[in-house]
């Protein structure tokens, strides 16, 4: 137990609690507000002199707007961009999930800021496989936006009770909170890029 303390200390997650804290000018009373933590506490922690259970950093994290991975990162090797070569982007969604008719979402994903945390956007390289349309393929994502730039063929943009067609050049951005979902159209696949927004 004393090595998993050992190991835990040199994460310094008190040294990256206070100095985030300090970053967003909040003052110790007020991410104990956030966090339903206490001050001395929060102090504490901070000081190194406690180490914190994982629902209580789960808290701090939460309070301070950051995923718990933050505090478990080298700060020396946090890349701070992701070259994507051509012929180097590898697919992140090799098993397409299920619908209800038992065949799969006609997507193929291919992460352009693969090894990058903390990203605000996640931009991908999309396949789109030419199928015929079935509303098992609606889906949506609340607080979420994306984009989509047709780079090759033709695809049919299903969202609501709308059918938009999107041909090479096209491009659109919209709500993904909304039922929404694509096949590709006219002769063969489509390819487009894809970057999609998380909100808070």
């Amino acid at each position: 137990m004393s090595d998993i303390k050992a190991q835990i200390k040199e994460f310094r997650i008190g040294g990256k609690i206070r100095a985030l804290r300090q970053q967003k000018r909040l003052t110790l009373q007020e991410l104990s507000e956030l966090t339903t933590l206490s001050k001395p506490l929060l102090s504490q922690i901070e000081n190194e002199q406690v180490i914190p259970p994982l629902a209580t950093l789960l808290k701090i994290a939460k309070g301070l707007k950051v995923d718990i991975h933050f505090f478990f990162e080298d700060a020396g090797n946090r890349q701070k961009y992701v070259l994507a070569r051509r012929d180097e982007v590898r697919s992140v969604e090799k098993v397409p999930r299920q619908v209800s008719n038992d065949t799969s979402r006609p997507y193929m994903y291919h992460s352009l800021a693969q090894g990058l945390r903390h990203k605000h956007m996640e931009p991908f390289l999309v396949e789109f496989e030419n199928r015929p349309w079935d509303d098992a393929l609606f889906f949506s994502h609340e607080g979420d936006e994306e984009f989509i730039y047709v780079t090759e063929g033709e695809l049919d943009f299903h969202y609501n009770d709308e059918v938009l067609h999107l041909r090479t050049g096209d491009s659109i951005y919209y709500d993904s909170g909304q039922p929404h979902g694509w096949v590709a159209v006219g002769e063969g696949n489509a390819r487009a890029v894809a970057v999609m927004y998380a909100g808070d």
